[in-house]
This record gives C-alpha cells, sequence and structure tokens, in this order.
C-alpha cells in the first residue's frame, strides 16, 4: 500500500541527505588536518537522567568521531548546580583546542537554562542559541544556524524545492526551532526569501494558514496534528516532531511519529518528511557542520 501510494509523494530523505554532507564535512576535516593540523574537538554537556537526552548525546559523539573529530561529553547528576556547569563552560572557552560548546537541552528545572547558554563562548556555540548568535541570525548575518532550521533549509535545497517568492507556515515558537526558522526564512537570499508565518498553540484557526501554504514546517510537539484537511494540494511537509505513541505490535510497546499524520498526506502532498529518518539525521549533520566553521572562525581569532 505504501509503495503504491508514494507515487505522487517524494519522500525527502534525510538519512540519505545527510549522510552526503557528513561525507562532505568528512573530506573538509581531513583537509583541515592535513594542512594545519587541526581536528574540530566538539565537548557536549549532559545533565540529568533524560533517557532521550542520553541517546542524542550518543549519537552526536559518534557522528562527529566518525567525521574525523574529537568529540567528549561531560555528565552532571540532576542534582547538581548551575554554577558547576558554568565553571566547566568556562574552561572549554579558554581551552584552545575546544572548538564546538553544546549543551544538551532541555535541563532539569533547577538548573538557569539562560545563565547556562549566556556563559559559552559565542565563537564556539555550535547549536546558535547563544543571544549574539541569535541577534546576527536576525539581522541576516548569521554565524551558527541553530542545527535543525539549518537541517531544515539543506533538505528543502537539496531535493531543489522553491522557497523564495512561498507561502511558508511555521507551527511552532520555540527558541530552537520555531523562530529561528523564521529568523532564516525571512531573509534575503535566493535559498529564502519566503512569506513566513508563524502559528503556535494559541493560534485560533490555524488551518485558515495552512491551507493557504506552500510549505508547511511542523514543530508544534503533538503527535499527528496536522492532517491531509489542514493543507492544500501539492505543498510541501516538513515535519520536525518526534512522539512516541503507544503501539502493542512493538517489542517496545510504543513507536514514534511527528507532528504529521503522515500516511494521511501520500497522494497530496509534493514531498513529505519521514519520522523517523527525516529531520532528525540532519539535525547531527548541520550540528557537525558548525562545529567544523567554528574551527576556521577559531583560526582567524
Amino acid at each position: 500500500m505504501y509503495v503504491e501510494e508514494c507515487v505522487k509523494t517524494k519522500l525527502i530523505d534525510g538519512k540519505l541527505i545527510s549522510s552526503d554532507i557528513r561525507l562532505e564535512i568528512t573530506e573538509d576535516v581531513s583537509k583541515l588536518k592535513n594542512e594545519y593540523n587541526i581536528v574540530p574537538k566538539l565537548c557536549v554537556i549532559l545533565i540529568g537522567d533524560d533517557p532521550a537526552s542520553h541517546v542524542y548525546v550518543r549519537n552526536k559523539q559518534k557522528s562527529a568521531i566518525s567525521a574525523g573529530m574529537y568529540a567528549e561529553d561531560y555528565k552532571f547528576s540532576e542534582n547538581d548546580n548551575t554554577e558547576n556547569v558554568i565553571k566547566l563552560i568556562n574552561k572549554f572557552n579558554n581551552d584552545k583546542t575546544v572548538n564546538g560548546i553544546l549543551v544538551q537541552l532541555p535541563l532539569p528545572e533547577n538548573f538557569d537554562k539562560d545563565e547556562i547558554i549566556n556563559s559559552i563562548d559565542p565563537l564556539k556555540d555550535v547549536d546558535g542559541l547563544h543571544p549574539h548568535n541569535v541577534g546576527l541570525l536576525s539581522l541576516g548575518q548569521p554565524r551558527f544556524i541553530p542545527a535543525t532550521p539549518f537541517g531544515i533549509s539543506e533538505l528543502l535545497n537539496r531535493n531543489n524545492i522553491k522557497v523564495e517568492g512561498s507561502n511558508m507556515v511555521i507551527i511552532g515558537r520555540s527558541n530552537i526551532v520555531g523562530i529561528p526558522l523564521a529568523n532564516l526564512f525571512v531573509q534575503k537570499n535566493k535559498n529564502f526569501n519566503a512569506t513566513v508565518t508563524v502559528c503556535h498553540s494559541r493560534s485560533k484557526n490555524i488551518s485558515e494558514y495552512t491551507l493557504n501554504a506552500d510549505i508547511i514546517i511542523a514543530a508544534i510537539g503533538q503527535a499527528n496534528y496536522l492532517h491531509s484537511d489542514m493543507v492544500k494540494s501539492g505543498s510541501v511537509i516538513i515535519d520536525v516532531g518526534i512522539n512516541r505513541i503507544s503501539d502493542d505490535t512493538k517489542k517496545s510497546g510504543f513507536r514514534l511519529v511527528g507532528d504529521v499524520d503522515f500516511e494521511s498526506m501520500i497522494g497530496k502532498v509534493d514531498a513529505i518528511t519521514p519520522v523517523p529518518g527525516g529531520v532528525g539525521p540532519m539535525t547531527i549533520a548541520m550540528l557537525l557542520k558548525n562545529t567544523f566553521n567554528a574551527a576556521l572562525l577559531q583560526m582567524n581569532h
């Protein structure tokens, strides 16, 4: 059924595109090492025991090492404190061998996220969340684009999906995905230049916006939220969501779904990302790209 119905709808394969990008980065890292004897190094800080965060950190570290980089992770108990995390970050800020610093989010409630993120050297902030980097992105002068928005822009670009002049609706306004996506896609650049609308949990009649959208990016954190009756034929759907829902047929007792009702979209939309295997792999690939770019930046400072 799936294969037969996919004739009209293109599957945007994040695994395939991310593997191409990682190959490009591996080559770039090798050249940097051979020409300048510099190997980019990424340090990831993990706080608490969130199982998903542990998986993400492990994948980031593994991917960085496979690209020829150095990668280290540092763990803090949820009973620790903000001050000790900042002490470690300051150590990394002053260590010239460390090029990228990343704090895995979300944090336990007793940690001050803003204080921790703001303590990272903006030149080493490979997540692009420091106020300096957020400001540069909003001015159209990005230093580091947050990895998920960066990955989405590459998915669209490498699939030759025309963004310029399109009506784009972003569902979700987080500082990690929704807001930087909006800042990115309104920029005066041939790969962007979209007319962007941001909808969120307080928006009324979201369908009024999505039914006019050429491109919809769903990042609202609700399983199967976007249905086919909310989109127009021929649109492009990017699904950022990762949600666990119960499934007795699975050994684990659950399966992963996105914020989009995937099955209902097949045959109606031009292109769609799957979950898993769409945006997720791209996020890690673009984190590596940011770490490599950070190493280049720091050579000139």
